[in-house]
């Protein structure tokens, strides 16, 4: 299990709502078959998603807004 810290992913996004919703789309993303954006992919895709989000791998689509 990880745990970030809120102070580097709030350099991110400073709404923790939009963190959370971003990093379950993209775990979604991954469990529908999506190919990984690290390098080594973790066992779990939540924490798979987290850590793309935390290296900036994947970032919110604000398009839809």
């Amino acid at each position: 299990m990880i745990n970030p810290s809120f102070k580097k992913l709030s350099e991110i996004n400073n709404s923790r709502y939009a963190l959370c919703v971003m990093v379950s789309k993209r775990a979604r993303m991954l469990i529908d078959g999506k190919e990984t954006k690290l390098k080594k992919a973790k066992a779990q895709p939540v924490t798979t998603a987290l850590e793309e989000v935390m290296e900036k791998k994947v970032w919110e689509d604000k398009s839809n807004e």
